[in-house]
């Protein structure tokens, strides 16, 4: 299995990058897009628990919007051609803590598909 072949990578840096982008512009499409639409797909937030796609997309219609932030490091493995997972830190306006995301990701017939997603802040419920 290859590790890290840089096409690969690149491909994923650009799902992450448009996901990134759509998350920043509250574009729920795109954001909704970018999961897998299944019943198997979980998202665990800084404040909420999602299990299946049907879950997550609510929370985007209801939540309003993101807060903004700027992304610091990220991390981006691949394993083979089809399974991938990246991890970033970032940092919300107006707060020095830094958050945390980490995501799967899945390639499918129709394109590169998050099945698994967590944020989290640090200090946050402390």
């Amino acid at each position: 299995m290859k590790i890290n072949a840089p096409g690969t990578v690149a491909d994923v840096r650009a799902a992450f990058d448009r996901y990134e982008a759509a998350l920043m512009a509250d574009d729920v499409t795109a954001m909704d897009d970018l999961f897998r639409q299944a019943p198997e797909t979980v998202r665990y937030g800084v404040g909420e628990v999602l299990y299946g796609y049907d879950e997550i997309a609510a929370f985007r219609r209801a939540r309003g919007g993101s807060p903004q932030r700027t992304l610091g490091r990220v991390e981006i493995t691949t394993y083979g051609d089809s399974f991938a997972t990246t991890n970033a830190e970032f940092f919300r306006e107006g707060t020095d803590k830094r958050g945390r995301q980490s995501q799967a990701w899945v390639k499918f017939e129709d394109g590169w598909k998050v099945v698994s997603a967590h944020v989290s802040i640090e200090g946050a419920g402390s």
